[in-house]
């Protein structure tokens, strides 16, 4: 047995001379074959090589580099005898992809640098032949971002538009406040930090407001107490005018951004915007202050009717020339709801308390009784709660909801209001019926005023009628329009400012 050391030069010495170096010479003598465990490299230096005899006389012999010797080569001692040189380890990979770890043989740039970036001269590592397991990758905080599923993904990019949708178009911004929501009625403040008082019936005219060029749909009060001076409201002609209805008289803003007639038009809740629904089949969100059009919601039907959801104000109801009634989402503009009736057209819609459920007035009227012309439904579920709460063939064209009891009120084509229970089954009350007003085919609306004392409604002879809500009988009547009077609403904060308009596209405000 022999013992020798293999090392590998660039440039050996049977390269230069032309004859083999001592070790092979050795080798052949002795008739052993070098040869390298599987998984090093070429030509590497191995901890230990294994010879095996290239005759069948069976003899062997093992090749052993010794372990403890560290060798570095040298630069001008190539040639020379047995003297002790050090050599570096091999810097190439194994040609087979399947056996290549790349924590199991030094890399080129894998030598220890010190604190200054140089390597440390005269530091050695020994390369052992068996294979270090795999290690996993470090994760740096900050550099390396987990995988998140497309699902999740789209996910959060929804939440954060409608974050930016919902801080952008719904919520106040102080930046573009002007003269028109910043004001505070000098007739209004004084009414602000007291509690509103008993309801007064109005008895002469304040202002005329006569800008509008067509019918005039509906009017509202805006909610905000600071702002309630100013009124808003929805003609045929295409138009969507803000008033100043308390000092002034005269029309602040107009709004031309439909181009068929506006049939609803409805306040925010924070009275910074408008929702405004048209026969040109879209609803719009208008920005107050600059007229911006915030959100365009297209539907596939003629938009009649209205209603903001009570405990979500950037949800609300769209009905109209359809068999169903679609919730729409302001902020991401996308319907999350739709209820299916077997109808033809949806009159108006009025939530209940709490918003958990809704009631919708139909143009459906069967021949022996009035199944499906008031409909209650779930919000959440789309379920219908009952059809069966209106049993007379008479179609309602407009609903209203008592402010302090659970009851709401429906207008009939058959020239009186019928009142109903908010809580399941939704009966009628057969005790209370407001008549002597006249409706014959218009879109007559109705409304109980702020303490719930009193129920006003239009007709079709341009009278308004004052009716007493315990009693059910008329309180007075108030000739106001020589037309239609489709509307009547009572100021919110001022108990003796009342406004009405008519169809001949007439506004009027009474004290």
């Amino acid at each position: 047995m022999s013992s020798l050391v293999a090392y590998e030069d660039s440039d050996s010495e049977e390269d230069r001379s032309g004859q083999a170096s001592p070790a092979r010479q050795a080798a052949a003598t002795s008739g052993v074959e070098l040869q390298l465990p599987s998984g090093l490299p070429a030509g590497g230096d191995a901890g230990s090589v294994k010879g095996k005899p290239s005759s069948a006389s069976g003899s062997s012999s093992t090749l052993h580099s010794a372990p403890d010797l560290q060798y570095r080569w040298r630069e001008g001692e190539r040639r020379g005898s047995r003297e002790t040189l050090t050599l570096n380890p091999p810097k190439r990979f194994p040609t087979d992809p399947w056996t290549r770890q790349a924590s199991s043989y030094p890399c080129p740039e894998s030598s220890r640098e010190t604190e200054q970036g140089h390597a440390v001269k005269g530091e050695n590592t020994s390369l052992n032949t068996q294979k270090r397991p795999a290690q996993q990758p470090q994760i740096v905080p900050g550099r390396v971002k987990p995988y998140v599923p497309k699902r999740m993904r789209l996910r959060q990019l929804d939440t954060r538009d409608t974050e930016h949708a919902s801080d952008s178009e719904l919520q106040p911004d102080s930046q573009h406040d002007s003269g028109l929501l910043s004001q505070v009625s000098q007739s209004v403040k004084p009414y602000l930090d007291s509690k509103y008082s008993c309801t007064e019936i109005p008895k002469r005219l304040l202002f005329k407001l006569l800008e509008h060029q067509g019918p005039v749909n509906g009017i509202q009060w805006c909610p905000v107490p600071q702002s309630s001076h100013l009124l808003l409201s929805a003609s045929m002609d295409r138009t969507v005018k803000v008033w100043d209805a308390v000092d002034s008289g005269r029309c602040w803003k107009t709004y031309s951004s439909h181009s068929g007639a506006v049939r609803d038009a409805c306040w925010s809740s924070c009275g910074r915007n408008i929702l405004s629904g048209s026969f040109d089949t879209t609803a719009h969100l208008t920005d107050v202050e600059t007229g911006q059009r915030l959100a365009e919601l297209r539907n596939e039907f003629r938009v009649c009717c209205l209603a903001l959801q009570p405990r979500d104000p950037n949800v609300f109801l769209c009905g109209g020339f359809s068999s169903e009634v679609k919730a729409w989402d302001c902020r991401s503009c996308q319907v999350i709801r739709s209820y299916k009736a077997g109808i033809q057209q949806t009159l108006d819609i009025v939530f209940l308390p709490e918003g958990k459920e809704f009631i919708t007035s139909t143009d459906s009227v069967s021949r022996d009784s009035a199944d499906r012309t008031l409909i209650a439904w779930d919000f959440q579920t789309t379920a219908k709660v009952s059809n069966q709460i209106y049993q007379e063939r008479y179609t309602c064209p407009s609903l209203a909801l008592h402010p302090k009891e659970s009851v709401f009120v429906a207008q009939t084509n058959g020239n009186y209001m019928a009142l109903f229970s908010a809580q399941r089954p939704y009966r009628i009350n057969k005790k209370k019926r407001y008549e002597g007003h006249k409706v014959e085919g218009y879109a007559v609306g109705c409304e109980f005023s702020p303490d719930g004392s009193l129920l006003a409604t239009g007709s079709s002879n341009g009278v308004v009628h004052f009716y007493n809500y315990l009693t059910s009988r008329v309180v007075r009547t108030l000739p106001a329009h020589q037309q239609a009077c489709v509307c009547v609403t009572f100021h919110p904060v001022l108990p003796a400012i009342t406004a009405t308009c008519d169809w001949s596209g007439e506004i009027s405000t009474w004290h």
